[in-house]
């Protein structure tokens, strides 16, 4: 039998595949654990997140007081900020929320009547194969209504389950959190205890690294993401376009969405101002650029850094890859997750082309 290097690894590629292959055929035995996958991945990633925002508050403080305490401390001041927070913009983003559905049948039959401004020009007609493509899909989107109502009262008990998931998550994270944040530190420890004595030193390395990667990009991320969303409602309010603080959580949100993030959440705006005029749509547009700039060469640099050094070219095919299969979550996920992944295969191909150096020598 062949022993080369490359039979060597499709060897082991073939018993890869038929142990995924048996795994198939007896998927009953791994059920319970893909339902505790399911359960349990929202609330921790949420942990997750919150741990490396507020480790570094936890870890000043455990310099002066236990640690068990210094995690309450930090937890009751954060609650009473959120709660402040809340306080502060819940009557403002109620009464704009009230605005939103109150002004919505406004709303529809302005986008109704500037798409029929657009049919009725002269360049959509040279564009547009069918002379009214507007008017006929707003016919189909009336005469599809009741099914689409059907449709959503068919899945109510889906959405009962994503509120019971909810209420999960509420209860389950602050636990996960506390304890992440009081023994978080030895986790690392207990692994690279069971380890060999020879990569104990390489491992402690690359989990480094890895906090390192994840803690720069969560942290950084999270600060941007507020400074965006601080200044787009400061612009949004200028230009005095309706529901500005609605928008401008929605770019908040959305820019967690690395590259085109911060694009889809300036879509909304864009609509809102064009429904008023093209020029108050075309200030949003410049505003966006305005704080995008400031965003990527000013803000960025200065809380972000460099440090996760992956080309725009791979973040993109990422996202691609992501929203394809894991949807918006997926998408937010995906470049961290490349950051880890790709921190490991570096020490482990370092640790491969030393060893057959010395092996060589």
């Amino acid at each position: 039998m062949p022993n080369g290097k490359w039979f060597r690894i499709g060897y082991g590629l073939i018993i890869i595949l038929l142990i995924v292959f048996l795994a198939t055929k007896v998927r009953f035995i791994f059920e319970p654990i893909f339902v505790l996958f399911q359960t349990l991945f929202i609330p921790i990633i949420i942990a997750g997140i919150l741990y490396y925002l507020i480790r570094p508050l936890v870890d000043f403080a455990s310099k002066y007081i236990p640690r068990p305490l210094s995690v309450i401390i930090v937890f009751l001041t954060g609650i009473g900020i959120v709660t402040g927070l809340i306080m502060l913009i819940a009557p403002e983003l109620e009464r704009q929320f009230n605005n939103l559905a109150n002004s919505l049948p406004d709303l529809i039959d302005d986008a109704n009547q500037l798409l029929l401004n657009i049919q009725a020009s002269d360049w959509f007609s040279r564009i547009s194969p069918e002379e009214d493509a507007i008017t006929n899909f707003f016919n189909n989107l009336e005469s599809n209504l009741d099914q689409i109502l059907s449709q959503i009262a068919s899945q109510i008990t889906e959405y009962i389950g994503v509120i019971a998931n909810v209420l999960i998550t509420i209860i389950v994270v602050p636990f996960i959190l506390f304890y992440l944040l009081k023994d978080g530190e030895l986790l690392p420890r207990r692994i690279i205890g069971f380890l060999p004595k020879r990569y104990k030193d390489e491992a402690v390395e690359i989990l480094d690294d890895m906090d390192s990667a994840l803690s720069s990009y969560i942290q950084g991320q999270i600060i941007v993401s507020c400074f965006v969303g601080v200044l787009v409602y400061i612009g949004y309010t200028i230009i005095d376009l309706r529901f500005s603080l609605i928008l401008a959580v929605v770019a908040l949100l959305t820019n967690f969405i690395p590259f085109i993030g911060p694009w889809i959440g300036t879509l909304p705006g864009v609509i809102v101002g064009l429904l008023d005029s093209p020029f108050q749509a075309l200030l949003v547009i410049i505003i966006v650029v305005v704080i995008q700039q400031i965003e990527s060469n000013l803000i960025s640099p200065q809380v972000m850094g460099k440090k996760l050094q992956v080309h725009p070219i791979t973040i993109i095919f990422l996202l691609l890859f992501a929203g394809r299969f894991g949807g918006i979550l997926a998408m937010i996920i995906a470049v961290p997750t490349y950051a880890v992944i790709k921190v490991i295969v570096s020490h482990i191909y370092r640790i491969i082309k030393l060893r057959n150096k010395d092996s060589f020598e």
